[in-house]
């Protein structure tokens, strides 16, 4: 019965750290294609600030990060 409890427990652990490999493959594959489509990265000259209101508009139209709060983020949660 111990081998048992001993080969199932193997079997949970192995099973959560693969939930964890795919949740930080999703996390990242979420992140490139938001850097990928952020509308900075078509600016001819993206470090300087907007010349103009309507430039600024442009340029955060895309998908903005979200800072979770202390509590999420003292329990592990990422930005995004």
């Amino acid at each position: 019965m111990d081998g048992a409890r001993r080969s199932a427990r193997a079997l949970c652990e192995t099973a959560r750290g693969v939930m964890r490999f795919i949740a930080e493959l999703d996390y990242c594959q979420r992140r490139v294609t938001t850097l990928w489509l952020a509308p900075d990265r078509y600016v001819p000259h993206p470090d300087q600030p907007p010349d103009s209101y309507q430039e600024f508009l442009a340029r955060t139209s895309g998908p903005l990060m979200r800072e979770p709060s202390s509590r999420a983020r003292l329990a592990g949660r990422r930005v995004g």
